[in-house]
């Protein structure tokens, strides 16, 4: 039985500027790639990432050019050959599981979940701003797991500010590679006074050797260091969390093996996302069953999300029904 591949951009208004040590947006804009099949039909959303060196004109040709192998029986197995990790693929492995599940009448979380799914809580991000605007927004947001967004040579008064405003909030950092080695110890220590959980990506990508000779007063977590299974053992004693996020792993299905793998070699995990939709979330929050730090807000950061899409009580997050996806 044939395949038929259709592919689609949509760009989606955030509710307020979102902004991190590389730069800001209004709005997020995502690929949805659909397969259908006698009449059923799978969907997979992706975001293009530019520090990836991805554009929606580069990711949507990349999916359009497996149009005819899709037809011609493409599996998802064999997808994990034919394109590299990355945005493309994700939206091609996550429609894949979709159709599968609606072709054979089993749920995605049949077949990956160990036990039921159930609601997780996930974090809540504060854009990069100054120290008195990210406090009053970590004030008014009124979240158990905060996500700061922070990146610059100077962020010991931005931990200050938000761990002032919000001193019941559990505080994840992410310095997105923005942070140095010369700042790096002073950074550290007024996280743990300020009561981090987590420390996200702290210094670039190939410049991150120090983290194997310092103490981690609080966890450090790997996120542009590490997209699939096969980057996870250059990391080991240089971090203790990996970030598990499905645009950069290429899709659910490597995201199960990496997420294995990093347990095996004793890292804590953290499934995160890009700005998306629940589209995109919905898979991820399987994967997210076996976590140890979630960060699924996409849809919370959205002045609108697609219809159906999760539902969210505060900051606890609902598994995904059949009719949004999987």
């Amino acid at each position: 039985m044939s395949s038929r591949l259709s592919v689609t951009v949509e760009h989606f208004a955030l509710a307020s500027e979102f902004r991190i040590a590389r730069g800001s947006k209004t709005q997020a804009s995502v690929i949805v790639a659909t397969i259908e099949r006698g009449g059923f039909r799978g969907r997979g959303e992706c975001v293009p990432y530019g520090r990836y060196g991805e554009t929606l004109e580069g990711v949507l040709a990349e999916i359009e050019a497996l149009s005819g192998e899709i037809e011609a029986g493409l599996t998802r197995e064999a997808l994990q050959e034919r394109l590299p990790a990355g945005a493309a693929r994700n939206a091609l492995d996550c429609a894949f599981w979709d159709l599968e599940a609606k072709t054979s009448g089993r749920s995605v979380a049949s077949l990956v979940c160990e036990t039921e799914p159930r609601p997780v809580e996930t974090a809540y991000t504060i854009s990069l701003d100054e120290p008195e605007r990210m406090g009053a927004a970590a004030r008014a947001a009124v979240r158990p797991i905060l996500k700061i967004k922070m990146g610059t040579n100077d962020d010991i008064g931005r931990i200050r500010a938000v761990h002032e405003a919000a001193p019941r909030s559990r505080l994840i950092l992410d310095a997105n590679e923005g942070w140095t080695g010369d700042r790096l110890t002073a950074h550290l220590l007024e996280a743990a006074r300020g009561g981090a959980m987590l420390i996200e990506q702290p210094l670039p990508v190939g410049g991150d050797e120090i983290l194997a000779r310092i103490p981690h007063p609080v966890p450090i977590c790997a996120d542009e260091s590490v997209h699939t299974s096969a980057d996870l053992e250059g990391l080991v004693g240089r971090y203790d969390y990996v970030n598990i996020k499905l645009d950069k792993s290429g899709g659910l299905t490597e995201a199960l093996k990496m997420q294995r793998r990093a347990r095996e070699l004793g890292f804590g995990v953290m499934v995160g996302c890009m700005v998306s939709t629940s589209l995109s979330m919905a898979p991820a929050a399987l994967l997210a069953q076996n976590a140890d730090v979630v960060d699924l807000d996409g849809p919370l950061l959205l002045a609108e999300d697609r219809e159906p899409g999760l539902v969210y009580a505060g900051s606890t997050l609902a598994p995904p029904s059949g009719d949004l996806w999987g």
